[in-house]
């Protein structure tokens, strides 16, 4: 079959035993790997499922784990989908999979054409989910963007802290100062900017349920004055800013849009103002968002490569101060939900239902392995409108963060984006 036949030249790192429908079993590749690597077991129940896997496997192997025509024998999802990820150099020298990246790169601006009424309908289809869900495997203040794990044994909600944190330290903040946290979430980032930089801070929305509880916790810590929020898109928003911030918003922006996106920046920011971009990313070069992500988890959205961010930056007249490259704390950071899911998870079967559940081990598993083994990761940008807005050096980082210790008020005080 050329699904086998595929795996035979692909399969390197690792271990892959499949079991078929006729209970027949095959081992990739022949020869045994070192014992330090994982090894996984699966039984595929459907007849036709191999050929599937080997047309589209980035949406079928979901669906087919998602559907139970795919099991895992011995060994964990995650285990899998770490080989596979960790062996994709090798899959992209097959032709097939080959043509489906450069089909697939060539349909990625219709794939996140994302104007404001789209846009709210994709922001919806993810984070206006039962509330529950995600206080079921997120930290206790609901951060749903990579962590910043400064030790290796720290834990999520540290490392959680460390993150807001280190964002305020790049935004320089100031008492007094206007500040403008584009895709606010739950608004935690927005709330310790304001009560530990004594600013006053607008959070930016399109989910219902966020902008809700954003409202609720500003007003039970007694900050519904310095901190407000507004279900609006960027497009929309008016005025001026010292300060602007984005964390985990920039992915769901899309291609078409990057240079609108840029042009409301410039048009937001004071001429002497800091914007400070969070996003996930690509080490590799521009491409697209897998067909399972994009149909069942975060449609419109996309990883964008630093490159072409940079060149969307230039072409806005823009100046990039900092950047900074996180490579591993989002994989720690997805371990840390997946293991709460799965400590939770018959609570999120009884919320949601066992085949969503599967569908989100899928997903938590997979972006996992794709920052693990793959190209993704984290990059950090701070920028400006004039060279000398912020300081020639970056002594400013550390010394803000050491005198704003972690686990001070604002940690226990307010939720997090």
């Amino acid at each position: 079959m050329l699904l086998y036949s595929f795996l035979e030249r692909t399969i390197r790192f690792g271990t892959l035993i499949i079991i078929d429908y006729k209970g027949e079993k095959r081992v990739f590749p022949k020869k045994n790997n070192s014992r330090n690597e994982p090894e996984v077991t699966i039984r595929l129940a459907d007849k036709k499922l191999p050929s599937r896997l080997y047309l589209n496997p980035d949406l079928i192997l979901g669906e087919a784990y998602m559907d139970g025509t795919l099991t895992i024998e011995e060994g964990s999802l995650r285990q899998l989908l770490q080989i596979l990820a960790a062996n994709l150099p090798n899959a992209e020298k097959d032709p097939l999979f080959a043509l489906r990246a450069k089909l697939d790169h060539l349909l990625r601006g219709w794939h996140q054409n994302n104007p404001i009424k789209i846009s709210k309908k994709n922001v919806s289809h993810h984070y206006d989910l039962p509330d529950r869900l995600y206080d079921l495997f997120l930290d206790s203040h609901k951060q749903y963007s990579c962590a910043y794990f400064l030790n290796e044994g720290d834990d999520l909600e540290t490392a959680q802290e460390a993150k807001k944190r280190h964002l305020a330290a790049k935004l320089l903040l100031e008492p007094g100062q206007r500040i403008l946290d584009i895709g606010s979430g739950w608004g935690g980032l927005a709330l310790y900017l304001a009560q530990e930089g004594g600013g006053k801070v607008t959070g930016l929305t399109l989910s219902n349920e966020q902008l809700k509880l954003a409202r609720q916790s500003a007003s039970a810590s007694g900050m519904e004055r310095v901190a407000k929020f507004h279900l609006r898109d960027y497009r929309q928003q008016t005025g001026t800013f010292d300060r602007i911030v984005s964390v985990g918003m920039f992915e769901h922006v899309g291609v078409n849009q990057y240079q609108q996106y840029f042009a409301s920046i410039k048009r937001l920011l004071k001429d002497d103002g800091i914007f400070v971009l969070h996003s996930i990313g690509r080490s590799g070069p521009p491409a697209s968002t897998g067909p399972f992500v994009r149909k069942y988890i975060f449609p419109g959205g996309y990883s964008p490569a630093l490159s072409e961010t940079v060149a969307e930056i230039e072409k806005a007249g823009l100046w990039i101060n900092d950047v900074e490259i996180l490579r591993l704390h989002y994989a720690d950071t997805l371990k840390a939900w997946n293991e709460k899911f799965q400590d939770r998870r018959e609570e999120i079967v009884q919320l949601m239902d066992e085949r969503f559940c599967r569908m989100w081990e899928f997903y938590l598993s997979a972006a996992e392995a794709a920052f693990r083994h793959g190209d993704h990761m984290v990059f950090q940008i701070q920028i400006t409108k004039q060279r000398d807005a912020a300081p020639l050096t970056r002594d400013y980082i550390t010394d803000w963060e050491n005198s704003h210790p972690l686990g001070g008020s604002a940690r226990s005080s307010v939720h997090a984006a």
